[in-house]
């Protein structure tokens, strides 16, 4: 049956040709999208790596209704790690003189910087697939600095918030977060002459879609592992405690004293404050701020600014074993002194190995315990 299917496909093939009759096309790409429905469907279709081809090239047609038909089968491809492999093999091969354009990615980018409200979303989508497979991100990110669109156009169009007949673009969030694993993309954000990430912070308490806020977060996460950001990040220039304290904060009231040592931004919060509602993302606030707690300059900093005070309601009301053991973590760096922490930097500690066993052994006992 598979060779029949086979067959029938590279004999359809002819039809997906740019100068094809639109409603020929149309039922040839319809018939393929049935395909990429199931997993068999895209298996057979890796096999012909010229109808995959044709189908990427086929995004640019005129016709919204075939373009569309095409970001659906590109979704369902791409989002199997061999599908986005062989999607990324086209990209790769592609030349600027073709005269029919095969870059997956500068298509995708096209639609996206443009706004397309048909195909700017589904695009997004695609990139969001393609960049999942770690494996990927390095040539990904080549490919995007080979095209003619930079990081700083990318993140403009992100942060331009439009009416509601625009592309939401949400999912380019998960595209930040998947590609700022890659050394070169996170120093692109944090360029002190553009200061990219700061244009980023503001949708760490973005209630419309937890895709973007998510995918923000992470890429914050990401970027706090390096730590010669550590002090830009937390001087005024920056300031990006408050964004990633204020989602794990609740409606609670502390004194005067310790109201006024916090953050302006945490300070009086309304009855109305609901915290961060994914655990994930929860989780990721805490990786961020221990990954800041690694210098001594920005631990004192977290004390000057209170961040326990949050933290100690915040343990209250988290129910996640694996999160509060995060926030527990996080709250022995910031009580004890430093005097008992006795380096400037927590990362060149070396930690036996046997230690390391025993240390995830009891972490892995709490996070299993039913009290």
């Amino acid at each position: 049956m598979d060779e029949e299917q086979l067959k029938s496909l590279e004999e359809i093939s002819q039809f997906l040709n740019p100068e094809t009759r639109t409603d020929v096309k149309d039922v040839t790409i319809q018939h393929v999208l049935g395909v990429t429905g199931s997993a068999e469907g895209r298996e057979l279709l890796l096999k012909l790596p010229d109808i995959l081809k044709k189908i990427v090239i086929l995004l640019q047609d005129k016709s919204i209704i075939i373009a569309k038909a095409v970001t659906l089968s590109l979704i369902n491809i791409s989002a199997d790690e061999n599908g986005a492999s062989a999607l990324l093999l086209i990209s790769e091969s592609s030349k600027p003189d073709d005269k029919l354009n095969s870059n997956l990615f500068e298509i995708c980018l096209k639609y996206i910087t443009e706004g397309n409200i048909n195909l700017a979303d589904p695009c997004c989508m695609i990139l969001s697939n393609m960049t999942r497979p770690s494996t990927f991100v390095e040539r990904i990110v080549n490919l995007i600095d080979k095209s003619e669109y930079t990081w700083e156009t990318i993140v403009s169009v992100f942060c331009k918030q439009g009416d509601k007949n625009s592309a939401s673009l949400n999912y380019l969030g998960p595209v930040f977060s998947n590609l700022s694993h890659s050394q070169v993309v996170r120093r692109y954000l944090t360029d002190r002459s553009k200061c990219l990430i700061k244009r980023l912070l503001p949708f760490t308490e973005y209630a419309e879609s937890e895709l973007r806020r998510g995918g923000i977060i992470g890429t914050l996460r990401n970027c706090c592992f390096d730590l010669d950001n550590h002090d830009w990040f937390v001087s005024s220039d920056i300031d990006i405690l408050p964004n990633l304290l204020l989602p794990l904060a609740g409606p609670e009231e502390f004194d005067d004293e310790d109201t006024n040592k916090l953050p302006i931004d945490l300070q009086y919060l309304p009855e109305t404050k609901q915290r961060e509602s994914d655990p994930d993302i929860r989780l990721m606030l805490l990786e961020s701020l221990i990954q800041l707690c690694a210098t001594k300059k920005v631990r004192e900093h977290f004390r000057e600014k209170n961040v326990y005070v949050i933290l100690r309601e915040y343990h209250k009301w988290e129910k996640e074993k694996t999160i509060l053991l995060a926030c527990e973590n996080l709250v022995d760096i910031l009580i004890r002194t430093e005097e008992e922490i006795g380096v400037d930097n927590l990362k060149e500690i070396e930690v036996p190995e046997e230690y390391k066993e025993k240390f995830h052994k009891m972490d892995q006992d709490f996070i299993n315990s039913t009290t």
